[in-house]
């Protein structure tokens, strides 16, 4: 593993891109029980390292220890889900046509795969210093696809992000996988030359619009254009109905403060657009619970610069007022406040009152009526999540679907912060959530960095292990258009 402390050079960039390029066969020929056994590897290595990775991620995110532990627990899991995913084998979409020759026109023999892209570029996040970054769900779902990763380290947490693909790297080695199966750049000129560099099949990232859509804009502009699966913005909207609000308001006004000012709202599913019923009092027992909330450092120098900015800038709206502050914090830290204006203004001036504030922020939309809502709603850009509170006689299917059409994940109880990482999580959405249709989390993440190819009436002994009749029994495939499953 070679470690770099300083922003990666041209030559050592390639250097790392050619051993990726050298051990990208050896991942893609993996059979199952081997690719999964690096897998688990990788996450026995993190558990067993856990007092030291989060030492050192205390000391650059201020994140705490528990919120640290539980991370890498997470960050552990994932790998070992995807270890089962490829064991189980449904992934690889197998997919068999047996030739006909008295159908019109004659039907070649057909055989179906997924099979890895190649070398993929990973870029870190900063608020999941362990989940999104360096063995995050992007690096587990491209490994266990059979690619080795390229890691682009976040600024935020350097040292982290090193001593965390040492430990990795140096797991994958001692389980038999080969040298370039996980290696780490630093620097933004080295994260721009990585998704331009030509043994690099596809990317994913964690951050923000302008930074995703920057690296984007190069991906696709490649003279090979690769995928780019970007989870940039998104203010996660909330809809309460009235009987909702009546039934249970200050449950849900308690709930809504906890999770806007989880891990000080932080958390890309933060609920930032609150569409709450007018005249129906919310906004004071959201105020009476926010009053109490606490705030905290956040987790960058340039993150807690852009805090203030971003509410002064929807304050500038007239129709904005202050709804509560949490309480005081320290210079360094930032302060919960929770805005308020009505439906008709976020209807007219989307692009201002709309935009992504990261930090404890959460803006209550006053709507009279579900005109009003509807408008608002259809101006609301696309997110990862959209949440649905209400009552079982509550009217609700025009809205239910513009929030469909607007989020990945539609919640009816809770709160969007909290993803669990399972085979039906879906974590993406439309633009800017997501460059793309694909999750990041969940069994389904794999799906990213696998491309199809078919092989026509081939050979027995030259088709890949898994689409040999010897194997298909064992896995599950479909043949002649039947779904068949051991």
């Amino acid at each position: 593993m070679t470690t770099l402390t300083a922003t990666t050079t041209v030559e050592q960039l390639d250097a790392l891109a050619q051993a990726a390029e050298a051990a990208a066969p050896v991942w893609r020929a993996a059979d199952a029980a081997t690719r999964a056994s690096w897998l688990r590897a990788a996450a026995d290595a993190l558990d067993a390292a856990i007092d030291e990775l989060v030492a050192i991620a205390d000391e650059e995110t201020r994140l705490g220890e528990t919120r640290l532990r539980g991370e890498v627990g997470r960050t552990s899991g994932q790998l070992r889900l995807f270890a089962t995913v490829v064991e189980e084998g449904s992934y690889l979409e197998l997919t068999i046509d047996d030739a006909d020759p008295s159908a019109t026109p004659p039907r070649p023999e057909l055989r179906r795969m997924l099979t890895g892209v190649g070398p993929v570029a990973v870029f870190s996040a900063s608020n999941f210093p362990f989940a999104f970054s360096v063995a995050g769900g992007d690096t587990a779902s491209a490994l266990a696809a059979g690619n080795p990763v390229i890691v682009k380290a976040h600024s935020g947490h350097p040292r982290l992000s090193e001593r965390t693909a040492e430990v990795v790297a140096a797991a994958l080695v001692a389980a038999g996988a080969p040298e370039g199966s996980l290696t780490l750049v630093t620097g933004r000129e080295a994260g721009n030359a990585l998704v331009q560099h030509p043994v690099i099949q596809a990317a994913g990232f964690t951050g923000s619009v302008a930074g995703g859509r920057a690296l984007f804009d190069l991906a696709s502009g490649r003279p090979d254009p690769i995928p780019f699966y970007g989870e940039l913005g998104s203010v996660n909207p909330v809809v309460l109905t009235p009987a909702a609000v009546i039934a249970r308001g200050e449950a849900l006004a308690q709930g809504l403060v906890g999770s806007f000012t989880l891990g000080v709202g932080q958390f890309c599913t933060k609920p930032g657009v609150v569409f709450v019923p007018e005249g129906a009092g919310f906004e004071a027992l959201v105020a009476g619970f926010a009053a109490g909330a606490a705030g905290g450092p956040l987790l960058t120098d340039r993150i807690t610069d852009a805090f203030p900015s971003g509410i002064a800038h929807l304050e500038a709206d007239p129709s904005v007022a202050i709804v509560a502050q949490g309480l005081p914090a320290a210079d360094d830290a930032a302060r919960p406040v929770v805005l308020s204006t009505d439906a008709a203004a976020v209807a007219a001036r989307p692009e201002t009152l709309l935009e992504e504030c990261f930090g404890p922020v959460t803006l209550l939309v006053r709507y009279a009526s579900q005109d009003d809502l509807l408008a608002a709603l259809r101006a609301v850009p696309g997110s990862l999540t959209a949440t649905l509170h209400s009552e079982d006689g509550d009217e609700v299917d025009d809205v239910l679907a513009v929030l469909e059409r607007r989020a990945g994940r539609v919640l009816f109880a809770g709160w969007p912060t909290g993803v669990a990482v399972t085979w039906s999580q879906h974590h993406g959405g439309p633009w800017p959530a997501t460059t793309s249709l694909h999750t990041s989390v969940g069994a389904t993440a794999i799906r990213r960095f696998l491309r199809p190819v078919v092989f026509q009436d081939a050979p027995e002994r030259l088709l890949p292990p898994v689409l040999r009749e010897s194997a298909l029994a064992a896995l599950p495939h479909r043949r002649n258009g039947v779904l068949r499953v051991p």
